[in-house]
């Protein structure tokens, strides 16, 4: 039986090694998957799932898209995603949704709306 763990005990478990090169590790060999296995298994996922294709690292981006969307502040995600400048990922890793650029718009729209 395999139990799913919350994200924040992985986080906390992945600090406890903070120079360990491997994120995902085999559990049955402990050393780190091999690139071309995993790009191989994600590809099949996506073909067996009949979703699009999608690079593995376009999830990073996605991630810190949907962090920001729903709340969480650029300086934190910067943290998680190991960057040291909060601006680098902002100019490279996150993207305006057309939901997001919509509820900007309405939220300037009230504003204005509200001192006229």
């Amino acid at each position: 039986m395999s139990v799913r763990l919350p994200v924040f005990l992985l986080v906390e478990e992945h600090a406890k090694h903070p120079h360990s090169p491997h994120l995902f590790v085999s559990p049955k060999t402990s050393t780190m998957f091999d690139p071309d296995s995993f790009r191989h298994t994600h590809e099949k996922i996506l073909k067996a799932i009949g979703a699009e294709h999608i690079r593995f690292h376009d999830l990073r981006h996605t991630f810190a898209t949907l962090s920001l969307k729903y709340g969480v502040d650029v300086k934190t995600l910067s943290g998680a995603l190991g960057h040291y400048d909060a601006g680098f990922t902002l100019s490279t890793y996150t993207h305006a949704t057309e939901g997001m650029k919509r509820d900007a718009a309405d939220t300037i729209g009230s504003v204005i709306s509200q001192t006229m």
